[in-house]
C-alpha cells in the first residue's frame, strides 16, 4: 500500500470513536460512509496499526491513510478559503461568487470545509456544514458550525431572527434615500430595508447606486425579487430583471458584507465584516 497522507490528532476534550473524528480529515474521504469504507478495507491506519470502527482516539495519535498500489487516483477539491473567524464552535468564512453552497455538485462550499478549516476538538466535532445559504451568484460571509451543537443553535438563531445580516448591492435606476419593503413572497411575509450610500450617472443605465440592504425575513432570493419589485433590479441579475437593462458576463453586483450576532457558547458580541469585492470598487472608485 502507498502512504497518501497522514494527520496528527489535537488534544481531546475526551475520547471519541475513529468513525466520527474521522470525518473530513482527509479530503478524498469527506463523508462517514466513505471513512466507514476506508477502515474496512484497511487504508486508515493509527499509530500504524490498521484500524477499526471500534477503536477510540483520545488526541496524539497519528492517522495515516493508504491507498492501494493499483487503484485509481481520487479526485480532490483544491480551493483556499478566507476564513475571517473560527474557533471550536464555528467559523465564519467568505464564499467566492459563483460557487454552490451545498448540493450535488462535486464543488460546493460544503465539500471544501473540511480541507479549509481546523477540525473542532469538541466531543461532538462533526464535518462542518453551513448553517444558511447564498446564492450561487453572490459573494460574502458564511456561517458555518463545526459541532452538532453548534449546528442546532446557529439555525435556532437563525429562526429566531437573533443574526443581523447586511449586504451591499449595486441597483439599476433613480431610488429614494432609504426605504421599507414590505412584500410578500410565496405567499409569505417578507420585509427589506434598504439604504442609498453612492450615486453615479451611467451612460448605459442612467443611475446606478451602492445599496446597503438589510433582510428582515429570510426567503429565498428576498433581495433580488424586492429590489425587482420596486424597479431597482441589482447589477448583472439573469434571473429577476428588468428588459433591457441586463448586464452580461460581470456576475451579480450583491454581496453578504456583515453578520452580528451572539456567540451562543461564549455569549461575546460578534461582527464580523467584509469588504466589497473589486468589481465594485470599478464603478464606485472611491469605495474606501
Amino acid at each position: 500500500m502507498l502512504l497518501i497522507k497522514t494527520h496528527i490528532v489535537v488534544a481531546l476534550e475526551k475520547p471519541i470513536r475513529l468513525q466520527e473524528y474521522g470525518i473530513g480529515i482527509f479530503t478524498t474521504i469527506p463523508t462517514k460512509s466513505a471513512l466507514k469504507k476506508a477502515i474496512k478495507k484497511g487504508l486508515i491506519k493509527v499509530n500504524n496499526e490498521i484500524a477499526t470502527t471500534a477503536i477510540y482516539i483520545n488526541g496524539g495519535e497519528t492517522i495515516s491513510l493508504f491507498e492501494n498500489e493499483n487503484s485509481k487516483p481520487h479526485k480532490e477539491l483544491d480551493l483556499k478559503l478566507k476564513i475571517l473567524f473560527q474557533d471550536e464552535y464555528l467559523a465564519i468564512i467568505y464564499k467566492p461568487a459563483g460557487i454552490l453552497v451545498s448540493g450535488n455538485k462535486f464543488m460546493t462550499i460544503d465539500n471544501i470545509l473540511t480541507q479549509n478549516l481546523e477540525k473542532s476538538s469538541l466531543s461532538d466535532a462533526v464535518r462542518p456544514r453551513s448553517a444558511h445559504r447564498l446564492d450561487y451568484a453572490t459573494s460574502g460571509l458564511l456561517m458555518v458550525g463545526k459541532t452538532s451543537s453548534s449546528i442546532i443553535s446557529l439555525n435556532k438563531l437563525f429562526e429566531n431572527k437573533e443574526i443581523k445580516k447586511n449586504y451591499y448591492a449595486i441597483t439599476i435606476g433613480k431610488m429614494n434615500s432609504h426605504g421599507n419593503i414590505d412584500l410578500p413572497i410565496d405567499s409569505k411575509n417578507s420585509v427589506s430595508d434598504y439604504e442609498v450610500i453612492k450615486t453615479v450617472a451611467s451612460e448605459r443605465f442612467e443611475v446606478l447606486n451602492l445599496v446597503k440592504l438589510t433582510p428582515k425575513t429570510g426567503r429565498r432570493h428576498q433581495l433580488r425579487k424586492h429590489m425587482t419589485a420596486i424597479g431597482n433590479p441589482i447589477l448583472g441579475d439573469q434571473k429577476y430583471r428588468t428588459e433591457n437593462l441586463i448586464l452580461k458576463g460581470k456576475g451579480l453586483y450583491l454581496h453578504a458584507s456583515t453578520l452580528e450576532f451572539k456567540h451562543p457558547f461564549t455569549q461575546e458580541k460578534m461582527k464580523i465584516s467584509s469588504g466589497l469585492p473589486n468589481k465594485f470598487a470599478k464603478i464606485f472608485p472611491d469605495l474606501k
